[in-house]
């Protein structure tokens, strides 16, 4: 029987999932789960960069994987002609693989899995198996989406409510350190929890996100950066709708990390595993080199100016 009363609960808000009518499951990683299960995944072809949970994932599933080298534009180095039940796995790096090739990829191999983790608000094209992380962009301790033409498949539902620590400590701290250790906590269980249906909690706070405004302002901050820092960042790029991150890559990224943290500016490692392979300089040299500078939500032009003088203070 339905309970009538008692205590508020955390209010649904009034937005609808941005990707309408994608399979709203609890991590990105478990897309694999779920692709393995819907379409009998033989085996993958990964890319050297990229995230060491998506092979973990494929050891723990028993699927088949092998590495390949990208160029220095994001794209594969991949000739090998698939064979039923394989794919290759496609990472839109910082969202900078256009539409077009994206299609012309998919012409190409015809089995793609295309992992849209740090493109979360480019919109998915037909046909294409395509992966986003709920996390990596918004104040979620879990959730992911995918978009596919598998067969449904019947999901036990998550339960996020012992994994919001870390989220709502950062609400009222001034510092993330004073939460890094839940963080730390949460991401161990989210590699080991099964595959499942994305919770009611993580479902109900992306009800109440402002997505357009989360654009303008990831946009905006992007833009202040690319004017200031743009003619001497190595890479070329186009903006992205929403960006994840503004992507600087520079010689000794190691050091100017050392530097930037120093004045308060805490720039990742994105993928430091890849350091373990061999055969993949590129890939390695962006391990190190590319520093992922954040224009989130959280920030305004004046923090993007921080920033900026702090690349200028570690002598970029």
């Amino acid at each position: 029987m339905k309970e009538i009363g008692g205590y508020l609960q955390l209010d649904r808000g009034f937005s609808i999932a941005y990707h309408k009518g994608a399979i709203a499951i609890n991590t990105a990683r478990n897309a694999i789960s779920y692709l393995k299960r819907a379409k009998g995944l033989k085996k993958i072809f990964l890319p050297y960069y990229l995230c060491d949970s998506v092979y973990e994932v494929c050891k723990k599933e028993d699927i088949a994987f092998s590495f390949y080298n990208v160029n220095g534009s994001f794209l594969p180095i991949f000739e090998k002609e698939l064979k039923e039940g394989e794919y290759i796995y496609v990472a839109n790096y910082f969202g900078q693989l256009s539409k077009n090739r994206i299609i012309n990829l998919k012409k190409k191999f015809k089995n793609i899995i295309l992992d849209n983790v740090q493109a979360f608000f480019e919109k998915p094209i037909r046909g294409i198996d395509t992966i986003y992380s709920c996390r990596k962009f918004f104040g979620v301790p879990d959730g992911a989406y995918l978009v596919s033409d598998s067969k449904a498949i019947d999901l036990e539902e998550d339960f996020s409510a012992d994994r919001m620590k870390h989220v709502l400590g950062r609400v009222e701290s001034k510092t993330a350190s004073n939460n890094f250790s839940d963080f730390q906590k949460n991401e161990e269980l989210l590699s080991a929890l099964p595959l499942r249906k994305m919770s009611k909690l993580t479902e109900t706070i992306l009800s109440g996100i402002d997505y357009g405004a989360i654009v303008k302002i990831r946009q905006e901050n992007w833009k202040t950066l690319s004017n200031e820092l743009g003619l001497k960042n190595k890479l070329k790029l186009k903006m992205p709708t929403g960006p994840y991150c503004y992507p600087f890559y520079c010689e000794n990224g190691v050091e100017k990390r050392k530097a930037l943290a120093k004045l308060g500016v805490f720039i990742p490692t994105l993928w430091p595993n890849v350091l373990n392979f061999d055969g993949c300089e590129l890939e390695k040299d962006y391990v190190k080199n590319i520093l992922p500078l954040p224009i989130d939500q959280r920030y305004t032009k004046e923090d993007m100016k921080l920033i900026i003088e702090g690349m200028k203070c570690s002598k970029i």
